[in-house]
This record gives C-alpha cells, structure tokens and sequence, in this order.
C-alpha cells in the first residue's frame, strides 16, 4: 500500500513548495499536451511545458507545438490523402452522370498551401489549449540535469533551469535514414509533406505505413511510384490476408511493387536520382522516399548522465505506468517504442495524469487498440489478425470474410473489392478481431473497436441490426464460416 501511494501526488504539502513545478514535460507533442493539461486539471498547482520552435520540417533544433502527428505526421498526411483521392473520384464521376473536361489540371502548390495554413492554425490551438489549462509554455530545447532538474535553452541562447517534483518525457521519434551510398539524396516523410513540387517519378523505400500511404498519394495525383520492400508483402505485422488485399489494391491503382528488393545506391543523375536496386535493377527518379523506420528522441536529453535506462534502440524503459528507474522521471509515447501511434500516447498521457495527480493508479490498456492505414482505399484493424490469434490461441479459431463490390464500383465499374474479417474463438465465441479494407474502413473500425473493448461475441454481432445499404452491415450478416484453424496446425507465414 505504501508503495502505490508513492505514485500518487495526493495531498499538497510543504514538500511542493521546494520545486518551480510540480511537473515539468519535455516535448509539446500530442502526447505531452495531453499530459500536462490533465495534470493541470487533476490539480497540479504548477506545470511546466517546452517544445522546440515551430518548422515544418523537424530537426534536432526544430519542432514545433502539436508534435510530429499534428505538425509533420498523421494530419498533413491525411489532407493529402483527402487530394489524392479526388483523382480517382473524379474517374468514377464519369460513370455517375458527371460531364467532365478530359483535362483536369491539380495544382500541387495550392494544396500544400491549405496544409500549412491548417497545421498553423492547429499549432495555435495547441498553445492555446495549454494556455487555458494554466499550463506555462518555454520555447527551447528541453534537457534533464538531475532526477529533479531542467534545462531549457531559448532561442537566444539563454539557458533557464527549473527544479520539479516529476518530470515527464515526451519527446516522440524522428525518420531513420538506411547506411547506403547517396542516402543524402533521399527524403524522409517530413520533407515528403512539403515538397515544392509534386513528383512525376517517385521511388519509395519501405513496406509499412508511411511507405504505403506515401505510395497511395503520389500515385492518386498522377506520379509514376515504384514501391520498394524487403517482405513478399507490405504491411508486416498486419494480417497476411488483408495486406495481399492492399497489395492487389495498390498495383491496381498503377503502383509498381518491388517486393524482396532494397536499395543499395542512389546516385545523382541528368534528370533526378539514380536508383540502384540489390537485384541489379536501375531506375531514374526525380524523388527517393526512405520510408525505413523511426527512432526514440532520446539523444540530447542527457539521459544517461541523470541515469535512465534505454534499450538498445534508444528507447526509454519504462514500467507499466510510465515510470523510469529514475521515481521522479517518466516516459510516454514513441520515446518508450511501447505501441507507436498517437492515441496510444494520449491514453499513455491521460494515464500518467490520473496515476500522479488524480489519486487513480491507472496503466496503459494496449488491448484492443483499433488502427489504420490510409493507402486508398483504407485498411483499418483492431484486435488479433488471424496470425497472431493461432498463435495465442488454445483451441479451434474461426475466421468469417466476406469480399464483395462495394456499390459505388458497380456503377463506377472500379476493380475493387473491399474485404472484411472477423476472428472469433470457437469455444467462448468471443470476437479476437476484426480487419477491413476497403472505402471507409477506419470510420467503420472505430465502432467495432468499441464493440471488442465490450467483449462482445459473434452471437452478439449477429444479433444486431444492420443499416441498409452499408458496407458496415456486413459484419453483422457474416454467418457462414470461411475456415476453422486449429492452432495445433499452425501455418509458417514469413511474407
């Protein structure tokens, strides 16, 4: 009992009044904001924020409020995937009725403008919620000094140091570039959300999200995009069956894909980048995405002098309620390399706030996490893929899958099927998860994820009412059994 107190702020007491702040967080990310705003709201009498000064493209020196989601990341990313998708809108019109021109022109800049003005607009937002939390904001490069001390270089120079009872880490990731010959020639997706002009001939180096989003959107606005990967399938860690739907997806749409192929040069050339491939290929680009991979921004705390434990990636160890070794220093989102995705930072930020400041010991839950990838058309998921079911499971798994025309491409006469999944433990009946790819995904997933964070059976699925017409109303019309698999028969899957 004494030792889950120590994790609780509670009551106010001369203690308090020895430190500048109550708490103190490195990094104005998603995450962060969170943290200290809820902090503030849970009754910390004094909280302290710092976030490096505001660019598009981040930096050791630059950043900005909002962090790499909101500034450089999901957001812009999603506008963007908002415009690419127009072009193939604007194929399928034809088919609705729509009389168009056969030239339409996209102007790349006017996008790229509206982007900027809408990142900026919620940079302001993000001060401002701080702001009315009673949350003060440094602008500089936050480091720790000491299990209770901060340092906070301004612009100017100017070094200002703060004690605080606990200090809060949440500093985010930043792109890696792969060790090859002329890797300075490639782009990481920071400078990929802010290229002066649209690519005609984009090569991209990656098989997760970003590589696949990025893939998706220069194709949409009518770039040649060559899509680079070391699986037989992009999306590792997905299930196998959905990412051999957004493979098909992708070619589909024009995307060329190079599975089992890395990169081992680029090399400047008349015309753009040199692309060698290990396979011997060469190709001539006018833009290299590197799309490899993140790594925690862990570098320039001075973590290793105060004495807080990293892994081998740089990241933060932390226990399950985002506490170092360090009892006075704490860690959240992609700095700890847990589960890298922004909700999950802000779950990680609200739990913080609860456990130290609320009087609520409250841990991450990372079960049933819902996500996406928006390539077009979208792949969401939450829970098991089939995958990773058989591989947890004690008894017989069956899997439901519908494939089926979406009825918008009935009229547009769109190759594309949208596919649907649900995984379900054949003796409870209980849902393990549920997988879909198709147009609206990620709007239909939220809804299902809330339905597995209940616990809810196929039973319970089948009995619900369905809207007409939806596409959503196939998961609860799914009545026949595509497959029982018994994990005592579990399949080697290396795609």
């Amino acid at each position: 009992m004494a030792s889950r107190k120590m994790l609780i702020d509670g009551n106010p007491n001369e203690e308090n009044a020895r430190y500048d702040f109550d708490l103190f967080v490195i990094g104005a990310g998603s995450g962060g904001v969170r943290a200290a705003r809820f902090s503030a709201n849970y009754g910390a009498k004094k909280v302290g924020i710092c976030e490096l000064p505001f660019h598009v493209i981040s930096s050791e020196v630059n950043g900005g409020v909002g962090g790499t989601c909101v500034l450089r990341g999901c957001v812009p990313k999603k506008i963007l995937v908002y415009g690419a998708s127009f072009g193939g809108e604007l194929e399928d019109a034809r088919s609705f009725g729509w009389e168009l021109n056969e030239n339409i022109d996209f102007n790349w800049r006017k996008l790229l403008h509206k982007k900027t003005e809408e990142i900026l607009r919620l940079n302001s937002i993000y001060k401002r919620l701080l702001s009315n939390a009673g949350v003060k904001l440094f602008e500089g490069e936050g480091k720790i000094i000491g299990p209770n001390e901060v340092q906070v270089t301004q612009l100017d120079g100017t070094k200002l140091k703060f004690s605080a009872k606990h200090i809060l880490i949440a500093t985010g990731s930043r792109a890696q570039r792969p060790n090859i010959p002329g890797q300075e020639l490639a782009i990481t997706s920071d400078e990929a959300l802010s290229l002066e002009e649209a690519p005609k001939h984009a090569v991209v180096l990656g098989g997760g999200y970003i590589a696949v989003e990025f893939a998706s959107i220069w194709r949409g606005m009518g770039a040649t995009v060559d899509l680079f990967f070391r699986k037989e399938l992009p999306l590792r860690g997905f299930d196998d069956e959905m990412r051999a739907v957004v493979a098909r997806n992708l070619e589909g749409r024009g995307v060329n894909l190079h599975p089992r192929t890395n990169l081992s040069e680029l090399v400047r050339a008349d015309g753009g980048i040199k692309v060698l491939t290990d396979h011997g290929e060469e190709l001539v680009a006018d833009v290299v995405l590197f799309a490899t991979g993140r790594a925690p921004n862990s570098k320039r705390l001075n973590l290793e002098s105060v004495g807080v434990e990293l892994d081998t990636t740089g990241a933060i160890k932390v226990d399950e309620f985002s506490r170092t070794n360090i009892p006075s220093i704490w860690a959240i989102g992609d700095a700890t390399n847990r589960m890298n995705l922004t909700p999950v930072a802000l779950m990680e930020g609200t739990c913080f706030a609860k456990t130290v400041f609320g009087g609520e010991s409250s841990k991450p839950d990372y079960r049933n996490v819902p996500s996406a990838v928006f390539c077009i058309p979208p792949l969401s998921v939450v829970g098991l893929s089939e995958e990773q079911a058989i591989e947890q499971a004690n008894g017989d798994l069956l899997v439901f899958t519908s494939t089926f025309t979406p009825m918008k491409n009935t009229i547009s006469g769109r190759k594309e099927k949208t596919l649907m999944k649900l995984v379900v433990d054949a003796d409870t009946d209980k849902v393990l998860g549920a997988s879909m790819c198709g147009p609206d995904a990620p709007e239909v997933m939220q809804g299902i994820a809330i339905a597995l964070k209940c616990g809810a059976t196929k039973a319970q699925f089948d009995s619900t009412v369905g809207i007409h017409p939806s596409a959503a109303e196939e998961f609860v019309t799914l009545r026949s059994v595509t497959r029982r698999v018994s994990p005592a028969n579990k399949p080697k899957t290396n795609l």
